[in-house]
């Protein structure tokens, strides 16, 4: 009889804890423009503390002539 008792107790804990828990989707930034504007950002996005300039991808050509793509994955809390 405790035993049922309990293992309806720890579904009922999981199930509160899990949506009490909010999960974390990937999001991809992506920064395209001159390569002077992308670094730019890219340190400015480190000085306001959203994100690490090591943590973004090397510079790479657009297929636009003149433009960089640097891109970085983050994930974020979605309620």
């Amino acid at each position: 009889m405790t035993q049922g008792f309990l293992s309806g107790a720890d579904f009922t804990i999981n199930q509160i804890s899990s949506q009490a828990i909010p999960l974390k989707e990937p999001l991809k930034h992506l920064l395209i423009g001159s390569s002077k504007a992308v670094t730019s950002t890219i340190h400015y996005l480190q000085v306001i503390g959203y994100a690490d300039v090591g943590d973004w991808s090397p510079l790479l050509p657009s297929p636009n002539p003149g433009e960089m793509i640097s891109i970085f994955n983050r994930p974020i809390l979605v309620q």
